[in-house]
């Protein structure tokens, strides 16, 4: 019962973080009426987020592997809940920017280490995979489940409680977590690399950046920064494969499922979240819906995400990992493709069913991903291989912002034509972003404010089917990738380290240690383990001890 109670703690600030990626779509029009932020400023106020999550994840992932994990979420709630709180009283885009900075960084110190102690507290296949369900159930829910909650803040409050709201909750995490939550960390970490750990946030910050910047206003410098920060990148991964104790155990990409499954989340939150930052304007804007009853049409997304995650691990008792997370992408890719047919004048119920089959598509997709990715993973880099798999989500959030977010932008901007009776100032701030546009034409006469009014939905509308095209196209690369190497290691054809290791006949017949080390609380060391002894090892013993056998060759060569 005390597993499933830190489970419910670790969940916490899941949710949150997931939350805090999408539900500014919702407060998008609010926020802009309220700070007045360029389009240059409201995507950064979006992006900087997810990019400094996705810079970070890495180093904080290796560090809680060092000092434990618990004490990285420890240190880590107290500047989230206080950067939610600068957030939401902001009074300038500056001060806004500055504030999901900060949440960045708070972030990046909880993601890794949830993950990577489940790992340690179920060592258990089959409950572990039931676990990583609900962990990806409050991601991918959380993603869809931000606008909801901002709809109903929004109706009540200021645009500041979509960020409030985190405070209070990580109170109680702090608490709960002190309480509930063992402490976990690799029991030889070898010393840490401060040249490491500068290179992966210098290389990952520079190639987001180069991304996001080149596909509004692509230039020579925009080419040298992504350049640069794919040489750096590269001298990192060099570095690693030289170190005794890597930051990054990149050998685990050798293995196919693993770099299968990280390929597939990255992709599918690429998709996921650039649809989050389009469909909450689209109903405010374009359908014209007050906040929350735009939440409300949003809830079938929500639903529809937590039931494919939580379905996922019942469907993989009887059909094949690489199977259900195919057929999830194409489910989405499907959905995408429905969007494509929405425009001022389509039905709601369009929408409904575009949402329903990209949310259930996500979900049984990044849920059974996630388990490869940690059981590819011996315990003691359980941070390090979670890290890697959350670095993946988020940069796939922030390049679903940023890329998806500018195109839709770029083509909004291009498609707004001249307004007879605006002038060129006016025309340029219409054209920053569908939210300025529609609070000048409230401000304009009757006549001229409804023609910008249809003019700019009818613009980002072209935007939005654009890149909801880009979805179709991304997720059905995503499907290819993971037929064509999504793999656990069964699926395998038998390799010389596969023959030199003993059967499943000699494991089981053979004394089998799954044993992580794991500190109690109180903060003594104890050693969890989960031995089977000669004669009375399970089937999900044997599959659960399999890939860390396999992988152990590795964590030797290091």
């Amino acid at each position: 019962m005390r597993r499933w109670s830190a489970l419910a703690v670790l969940v916490l600030p899941v949710l949150l973080i997931s939350i805090d990626m999408t539900v500014l779509g919702i407060a998008i029009p609010a926020l802009s009426a309220d700070l007045d932020p360029t389009s240059t400023q409201l995507l950064w106020i979006i992006d900087l987020y997810s990019f400094l999550l996705a810079g970070l994840l890495v180093l904080m992932g290796s560090l809680g592997d060092r000092i434990g994990r618990r004490r990285l979420l420890l240190i880590g709630a107290p500047i989230f809940g206080l950067a939610s709180v600068m957030a939401a009283f902001a009074t300038t885009p500056e001060m806004l920017i500055a504030a999901r900075a900060l949440l960045g960084l708070g972030g990046a110190t909880l993601m890794p280490s949830t993950l990577g102690l489940l790992r340690s507290i179920f060592p258990e296949r089959a409950e572990r995979r039931i676990a990583i369900a609900i962990w990806a159930a409050a991601f991918s829910g959380g993603a869809a489940v931000g606008p909801v909650l901002g709809g109903f803040l929004l109706e009540h409050f200021w645009w500041g409680s979509v960020f409030l709201i985190n405070a209070p909750i990580m109170f109680v995490f702090l608490i709960a977590c002190a309480l509930l939550v063992p402490e976990s960390k690799d029991p030889n970490p070898g010393a840490f690399d401060v040249a490491s750990a500068l290179m992966s946030i210098a290389g990952l910050l520079a190639v987001v950046y180069a991304l996001k910047t080149a596909v509004k206003e692509p230039s020579l410098t925009v080419a040298v920064v992504a350049l640069a920060g794919a040489t750096i990148l590269w001298l990192f991964v060099r570095r690693q494969r030289r170190l005794a104790s890597p930051m990054i155990d990149v050998r685990l990409f050798s293995e196919p499922g693993f770099s299968g499954a990280v390929t597939t989340n990255v992709l599918a939150v690429f998709a996921l979240v650039g649809a989050m930052f389009f469909l909450p304007q689209y109903l405010m804007l374009v359908q014209g819906m007050n906040p929350a009853l735009a939440g409300l049409w949003l809830l079938p997304l929500a639903v529809s995400t937590v039931a494919g995650a939580l379905a996922s691990p019942v469907l993989a008792r009887r059909i094949p990992v690489r199977a259900i997370v195919v057929t999830g992408l194409l489910l989405s890719a499907a959905g995408f493709a429905v969007a494509t047919r929405l425009d001022d004048a389509t039905g709601i119920t369009t929408f409904a069913v575009a949402s329903v089959l990209l949310g259930l598509g996500v979900g049984l997709a990044e849920t059974l991903t996630n388990d490869v990715i940690l059981t590819a993973a011996p315990p003691e880099r359980a941070g390090a291989a979670s890290a890697i798999s959350e670095t993946g989500y988020e940069f796939g959030g922030a390049m679903g912002t940023a890329v998806l977010g500018t195109i839709g932008l770029a083509v909004y901007a291009r498609g707004l034509g001249d307004i007879p009776g605006l002038n060129p100032a006016q025309l340029e701030q219409a054209r920053q972003t569908l939210g300025a546009a529609h609070e000048l034409a409230n401000s304009l006469p009757a006549g001229i404010g409804d023609v910008l009014r249809q003019s700019a939905s009818d613009a980002f509308v072209a935007g939005m089917d654009l890149t909801m095209t880009v979805g179709v196209v991304v997720l059905t690369l995503a499907g290819l990738v993971a037929g064509r190497f999504l793999r656990t290691r069964d699926e395998l054809p038998p390799t010389a380290t596969d023959v030199a290791q003993p059967s499943v006949d000699a494991v089981a017949s053979a004394d089998v240690d799954t044993s992580a080390v794991v500190d109690t609380t109180d903060g003594t060391e104890a050693n969890a383990s989960a031995e089977t002894t000669a004669g009375t090892a399970t089937p999900a013993d044997v599959e659960d001890a399999q890939p860390a056998v396999a992988v152990g060759s590795v964590g030797a060569r290091r």
